[in-house]
C-alpha cells in the first residue's frame, strides 16, 4: 500500500518543477510505483477529484471542517491512498438525518491521522485545485510514458472512455494492446465533438471542399443517449448523468428507437404551448430536477433533435465519415427526431438556411464536413458553428459588490477564459440578468468564495457564462491582452464545466477573425 506522504511528496515537487517534461516525468515515476488497485485513485486525487470521473459519488462538503484545518501533529496510523479513498467514500455515503455532522466527523478523523502537508493537499483534491501545475492533459502524457504506450492511442482510449482514471488503470495493467483494444463503451459517456465558431460561410466550404451538412442550432442542451433495448442512458455536455430528469425521452427512446445497442447525440430543447422554443434557463428547469420530474412534464415539454450516430446495432461508427453516420441515425430513428439539415453548396443557399434557423427562433446553424469522422471531445474545422451573436463561455472568476438598486447582491462579475492551466481576465459585466438571477447567482458565489477584500469576492472558477459581446478589443488593463466590449451575459450555462470554456488561444483567433470585414489601425 502507498503512504499518503508519498503522495504529499509528489505534489510538493510538482510544485517546485518548472518544466512540464519535468512534471510529466515526476507523474509518470510515480504511477510505475502504484499497486494496479490505487492507480484510479492516485490519478482522481492528481487531477483534483476526490473520485474518477467514472464515479457518480460526490462529497457535498466545501472543504476540510474548521476543527479539521486547525489541528497539531498527526495522530494514529500514518495514512495510505487507501486509508484516503475509504474516507471519501464514507463522506459520499453519509446521509440521511444528521447527515453534515457525519460527514465533518469522518473528515475530522481522517485530518486527524494527516500531517499538516497531507491536510493540505486533501484541502485542495476536495476542492478540486490542486495547484500543481498539472492538467488531465499532462496526467494523460504521464499514463502513456508511464505504461509504454503510443501518446495518440492513449489519447483516443481517454476519449472513448472519458475517464483518466479508467484509461491509467487499463493502461498500466493491460498495457499498449489494452489500450488498442478500447472502442466506445455503452453506458461510458464520451466527451461531444465540438465546432469551431466562425460568420464567414466561405470559410466553411473552403474548408469542407465546397459542399458542407447545415443543421438548425437548437438553444437547447445537448444529450447522449444510450441503449441496449433494455436501458437507457443519457447524459449532459459534462458528462452528468440526467436520466432521472428525462423520463420523457427514455419513453421516446424505449418506444420509438431502433437499432440496438446504439449511442446517439443530440440535443432538447424545451418549447412553449404553441411549440416555440424557450429560453434555455426554462430547460435548466429539468436538467437540474432530480424530484418530482413528473409535475414538470406537462410544464416543460421537450423537444428531441438527434444529429449523430457513434454505434448502431453494437458497432462503433467513430471512424466512419458524417455522411454515413447520418445514413445509419435515419435508419435507427426511422427518420424522426432528427435535426433540421440540409446539404447546400452555395452561400445562397446557406444563407437562406441560416435565415430559417433564426425565423424558427434558434440560435444558427451547424455546419459539417461530410468527410469528417467524429473525435470525442475534439473542436476543428471539419464542424463550424454560425450564430447571429458573436458568444464566447466565460467563466467567472470573482465578483463585486453592487451599489444602487444592486446594493446587497454579488452583481459585476469578473470574466475569465481559460489559459492553459489557469484563468485569463477578459472583462467585467453586470448586465443580462434578472432580478431573480442576481439574488440567486449571489447565493451561489458566497458558497463558492475563496477570498474576500470587502468590495471583490474571488470565487472558485465553476460556473460557466455564455458573453454576448460587441467587437474583441487590444487592453493594456488585462494581462490576457484582450478584453471583450459591451459585455453581457446571455445565459447562465450549467450544462457546461469549466473545462470547457473559451480558451485564450481561441479568443485570439477571433480577434484577428474580426479583420476580415474590418481596418486595422496602424
Amino acid at each position: 500500500m502507498t503512504a499518503f506522504a508519498d503522495f504529499t511528496t509528489l505534489c510538493v515537487e510538482l510544485v517546485r518543477t518548472a518544466s512540464r517534461l519535468g512534471k510529466r516525468r515526476l507523474v509518470a515515476e510515480f504511477l510505475r510505483t502504484l499497486p494496479a488497485d490505487e492507480v484510479a485513485s492516485a490519478v482522481a486525487f492528481m487531477t483534483g477529484r476526490p473520485f474518477p470521473v467514472s464515479d457518480s459519488r460526490v462529497l457535498n462538503v466545501r472543504g476540510l471542517p474548521a476543527p479539521a484545518r486547525d489541528m497539531g501533529p498527526a495522530t494514529g496510523p500514518p495514512l495510505t491512498i487507501a486509508d484516503v479513498e475509504a474516507a471519501f467514500v464514507g463522506v459520499a455515503e453519509a446521509g440521511g438525518a444528521g447527515a453534515r455532522r457525519l460527514k465533518d466527523q469522518r473528515l475530522t478523523a481522517l485530518a486527524a491521522r494527516a500531517s499538516e502537508a497531507e491536510r493540505e493537499v486533501i484541502g485542495r483534491i476536495i476542492g478540486g485545485e490542486m495547484r500543481t501545475g498539472v492538467s488531465d492533459g499532462l496526467v494523460l502524457e504521464a499514463i502513456a510514458e508511464a505504461a509504454g504506450a503510443d501518446q495518440a492511442r492513449t489519447r483516443r482510449a481517454a476519449l472513448f472512455l472519458g475517464d483518466l482514471a479508467t484509461v491509467a488503470a487499463l493502461a498500466l495493467t493491460g498495457g499498449p494492446d489494452a489500450l488498442a483494444a478500447v472502442t466506445p463503451r455503452l453506458f461510458v459517456p464520451m466527451l461531444p465533438m465540438l465546432g469551431e465558431i466562425t460568420s464567414d460561410f466561405g470559410e466553411v466550404f473552403a474548408a469542407h471542399g465546397g459542399v458542407t451538412a447545415l443543421e438548425f442550432k437548437y438553444d437547447g442542451a445537448r444529450i447522449q443517449v444510450h441503449s441496449d433495448g433494455q436501458r437507457v442512458g443519457i447524459w449532459s455536455r459534462r458528462l452528468s448523468d440526467v436520466t432521472a430528469s428525462l423520463p420523457d425521452v427514455v419513453e421516446i427512446v424505449r418506444r420509438d428507437l431502433g437499432g440496438v445497442p446504439f449511442i446517439l447525440d443530440g440535443e432538447v430543447v424545451a418549447l412553449d404551448a404553441a411549440g416555440r422554443p424557450l429560453p434555455f434557463q426554462e430547460l435548466m428547469r429539468r436538467f437540474r430536477r432530480v424530484h418530482d420530474v413528473e409535475a414538470l412534464l406537462g410544464q416543460v415539454p421537450l423537444a428531441l433533435h438527434f444529429f449523430d450516430c457513434l454505434v448502431a446495432e453494437g458497432q462503433s461508427l467513430i471512424d466512419e465519415p458524417s455522411e454515413r453516420r447520418w445514413g445509419a441515425l435515419r435508419r435507427v430513428t426511422s427518420g424522426r427526431y432528427l435535426a433540421e439539415r440540409s446539404v447546400v453548396t452555395t452561400v445562397a443557399e446557406a444563407d437562406a438556411f441560416l435565415a430559417r434557423a433564426l425565423a424558427a427562433g434558434h440560435e444558427g446553424v451547424m455546419a459539417k464536413d461530410l468527410r469528417a469522422a467524429y473525435e470525442p471531445g475534439g473542436r476543428g474545422k471539419r464542424w463550424f458553428k454560425l450564430k447571429a451573436a458573436e458568444t464566447v463561455d466565460c467563466v467567472i472568476i470573482a465578483a463585486d459588490r453592487g451599489s444602487g438598486r444592486r446594493v446587497g447582491w454579488l452583481s459585476n462579475y469578473h470574466l475569465a477564459v481559460r489559459d492553459s492551466d489557469g484563468w485569463a481576465d477578459v472583462g467585467k459585466t453586470f448586465k443580462g440578468l434578472t432580478d431573480q438571477e442576481f439574488t440567486a447567482m449571489t447565493e451561489r458565489l458566497k458558497s463558492l468564495a475563496v477570498s474576500d477584500d470587502g468590495y471583490t469576492v474571488r470565487v472558485t472558477p465553476e460556473i460557466v457564462v455564455e458573453v454576448e459581446y460587441n467587437e474583441i478589443q487590444k487592453s493594456p488593463t488585462y494581462p490576457s491582452g484582450l478584453a471583450l466590449r459591451f459585455a453581457r451575459i446571455a445565459r447562465i450555462r450549467d450544462d457546461k464545466a469549466p473545462g470547457q470554456a473559451t480558451t485564450l488561444a481561441q479568443l485570439r483567433d477571433l480577434y484577428e477573425a474580426q479583420f476580415r470585414t474590418k481596418g486595422r489601425a496602424g
